[in-house]
């Protein structure tokens, strides 16, 4: 019987792996309060698209 030669795939080393942006900590949305009125007071939270990585979660630096 022939012998079979068995390759291994490498381990994807930690630098292969992306990075995750800083502001929006990897999700792609940021919130930013909601002020209303006159006194300008915070009546809560919107999420938008975090203008760092462009809603891709990524490092753009890295």
């Amino acid at each position: 019987m022939a012998t079979t030669k068995r390759t291994t795939k490498p381990k994807p080393s930690p630098a292969d792996e992306p990075v995750p942006c800083t502001p929006c900590g990897g999700t792609g949305n940021v919130s930013t309060t909601v002020r209303v009125g006159r006194k300008r007071r915070p009546v809560g939270q919107q999420d938008g698209l975090c203008l760092n990585c462009f809603g891709s979660g990524t490092d753009p630096d890295a």
